[in-house]
């Protein structure tokens, strides 16, 4: 399955713990490549480092499966191509949304929407969660909603939809043509060269992304670091 002209097929569950559990127990038992699950709540959703993700009703919980393959690039960079096909979707809706590295959507320092990945053997599970009627109560950071952004919001049924289709076709963006589309997509998606930024190499200025999908932060000394894991956050 390229991504081009494959229709993915989505299931919807009222309610479950996490789609990402369910998803890598789908891929443990052999479901195909382009599988989504959609919950309309999660119990028991999560993100990056095991953060809670609240679950009000009226937003996007979903997840899918990707076979990787053995000429496919890293896996790791998938965080990119998830990032880059939800911002497809979301930025003709809320323009002022721009991604943070490596693949949450903020307005301003306000978090819209997160993408957890995780390894199930030889598959990746991408779980997506976008506040698209409501944002959560204040955790540990600010959080916005689309309706909040547009005053209104599209179904969460209608907008996977969307998301599938855009998903798939940079999918297969990314494994016929390697990483290098995605990441001058997620550049331009992407919050300006010269961003202040903290991360766990120290405060610098984003520096745009190596050819691996790593973030290159310009400390003050003038010297240039390259992230691949940890937090990220706005200045």
């Amino acid at each position: 399955m390229s991504g081009e002209g494959f229709a993915p097929e989505i299931r919807t569950v009222l309610a479950t713990g996490s789609t990402n559990d369910d998803v890598a127990a789908l891929a443990r038992t052999g479901a195909p490549e382009g599988l989504w699950l959609r919950a309309e709540r999660q119990t028991g959703g999560r993100g990056r480092q095991s953060r809670i993700w609240v679950s009000p009703p009226g937003n996007l919980y979903a997840s899918t499966l990707v076979r990787v393959r053995p000429d496919d690039p890293p896996a790791a960079t998938l965080a990119l191509v998830a990032a880059v096909a939800l911002h497809e979707i979301v930025s003709p809706l809320a323009p002022v949304v721009r991604i943070k590295w490596p693949n949450d959507l903020l307005s301003g320092e306000a978090k819209l929407a997160g993408i957890l990945l995780e390894r199930e053997g030889e598959a990746v599970v991408a779980g997506f969660g976008v506040n698209l009627a409501a944002s959560p109560p204040a955790l540990d950071r600010p959080s916005t909603s689309l309706a909040e952004l547009t005053e209104s919001a599209p179904h969460p049924a209608a907008f996977l939809e969307m998301l599938a289709d855009s998903f798939a076709r940079w999918l297969g963006r990314w494994r016929a043509a390697g990483l290098s589309p995605v990441c001058r997509r997620w550049l331009e998606a992407a919050h300006p060269i010269g961003t202040a930024l903290s991360t766990p190499e120290g405060d610098g200025l984003f520096d745009g992304l190596d050819a691996q999908g790593g973030l290159r932060l310009r400390l003050p000394t003038g010297e240039v670091r390259v992230i691949h894991a940890g937090d990220v956050f706005l200045i």
